[in-house]
């Protein structure tokens, strides 16, 4: 059962990958998606509830600080706008999305190495793709499909814990 829902996780999050590159826009009902699904997949691979309510919690937290740390940035710093010049609404969903789908030192690992992946992949994609701006959530989305690619297949390292 986890195996079909992260199937049509990945098949949510190549939706947003294709919809951010494209139109910058992404449909709204794919981030509650993404959220439930990756919610779900990861309730259904932790081993105590408890566990999996601190692990959220802990991770939202993680995302609201770093949220609140680009806005005081953004604001104080670069003097300019932040929901949809520092950071895109979609973005934001997509980290609190993020922050639901696995226990915290996964998460933190994952959402360094998504947020890396994006710098780098834009950096190299920018001048051949005519890019202004970061699809951010659409290339952590395809980073995470990426992972869940290689764990369906290899199963190593697991995502949810030893």
């Amino acid at each position: 059962m986890t195996a079909a829902l992260t199937i049509l996780t990945m098949i949510c999050l190549g939706y947003i990958t294709v919809q951010d590159f494209k139109e910058r826009k992404v449909y709204w009902f794919l981030f509650p998606l993404v959220i439930i699904l990756l919610g779900l997949v990861h309730f259904l691979n932790t081993a105590a509830p408890l566990a999996f309510f601190n692990y959220i919690l802990l991770n939202t937290l993680f995302v609201s600080v770093i949220i609140s740390v680009l806005y005081l940035f953004t604001r104080i710093i670069i003097k300019k706008k932040f929901l949809n010049h520092g950071l895109g609404l979609g973005d934001i969903l997509f980290f609190y999305a993020f922050a639901l789908g696995f226990p915290t030192v996964t998460f933190v690992i994952l959402f360094a190495n998504a947020i890396l992946f994006a710098l780098l992949l834009f950096l190299v994609s920018k001048k051949r793709l005519h890019l202004r701006t970061v699809p951010l959530a659409g290339l952590m989305g395809l980073f995470l499909i990426l992972v869940f690619i290689y764990n369906l297949i290899f199963q190593s390292p697991p995502l949810y814990g030893y």
